[in-house]
């Protein structure tokens, strides 16, 4: 709830979006893709457990998305479901709808879990949700401002925190796969594809206790190689983004290889060390803002002299 209460701060005071209005496309594309390039590999690092899966599912992927690419990951799902089922490698007899039932815990306030809970908590998902999903936003043309955004989500996330429903966000993976071509041709109706993740959402929440028992009996494998291929287009799309502009090529990769390496100090991730990484060195290598500051400062001089 400490958490929630941030969220709609930053968001009344409007200093978030001051903030990723100052970064730099090609770093916020970096960032991204950075993020999601464990996915990608874990796409193919599955082959070595499991190659006959990951080469049934990547042959479908490929001959779908020539021929009807909107529906090549729900095509390589029925796909693989079909050869794990005909393979033997699952089976769906235990499992059984159940209902999953929001339960109220009564808050207990406390200074270990405001440092231990709630500060990490804030930190980590702005960095690692509310970060990225701006940029991406960002990337994709919407130019939407995230002060609503930010008090929204965090009075959702007030409101459903007493009920385990804490962090209530904006999700950069499923704003990366909703706001570009793939969702639709036409940017003015991709919202769409926002409102359908959003009826599923609240459809596998409904049912999370059978999903969850579906999860333990998939193989791994399978998981990790749909998400992978699910991303492949976002990946290869922020890729782009980041090494466009020459100029910034160099900071974008720097970025991009940092966030990648997901390394975590102070129990921050490496979305934010990433963000961290690029913006110094964009602004040790440009200058942008130092040559701006001697810039104005020699005029201050020179208008000094002259009134001399």
């Amino acid at each position: 709830m400490i958490s929630a209460a941030g969220f709609i701060i930053l968001g009344l005071s409007g200093m978030f979006e001051r903030f990723v209005r100052l970064i730099p496309p090609g770093i916020a594309s970096g960032l991204l893709a950075g993020i999601l390039l464990q996915f990608g590999i874990s796409a193919f690092g599955g082959a070595q457990v499991d190659p006959l899966l990951v080469v049934v599912l990547f042959v479908a992927y490929v001959l779908l998305r020539r021929f009807t690419s909107r529906y090549a990951i729900v095509g390589i799902l029925v796909v693989g479901l079909l050869y794990l089922i005909g393979m033997g490698q699952v089976d769906f007899g235990n499992i059984q709808l159940a209902v999953a039932s929001p339960v109220f815990v009564a808050p207990e306030f406390s200074l270990n879990a405001l440092l231990g809970v709630a500060l990490p908590l804030f930190m980590i998902t702005l960095t690692g949700q509310y970060m990225p999903g701006m940029l991406v936003l960002r990337n994709d043309g919407f130019k939407t401002s995230a002060n609503p955004i930010l008090t929204v989500t965090g009075i959702g996330s007030l409101l459903t925190a007493p009920f385990g429903s804490h962090a209530f966000n904006v999700a950069a993976i499923t704003a990366a796969i909703c706001t570009r071509k793939d969702a639709h041709e036409d940017a003015s109706k991709r919202y769409i594809a926002g409102i359908a993740c959003g009826i599923f959402y609240t459809v596998i929440g409904i049912f999370g206790v059978t999903l969850a028992a579906l999860f333990l009996i998939l193989p791994a494998t399978f998981i990790a190689t749909l998400a992978g291929l699910a991303l492949l287009g976002t990946i290869g799309g922020s890729l782009a983004g980041a090494l466009t502009e020459p100029k910034g090529r160099e900071t974008a990769l720097i970025t991009f290889l940092a966030t990648a390496a997901n390394v975590t100090l102070l129990g921050v991730g490496g979305a934010f060390w990433g963000l961290v990484a690029g913006l110094t060195a964009h602004l040790l290598i440009h200058g942008k803002f130092h040559k701006k500051q001697l810039r104005l400062s020699g005029v201050k001089q020179a208008e000094n002299k002259q009134e001399a």
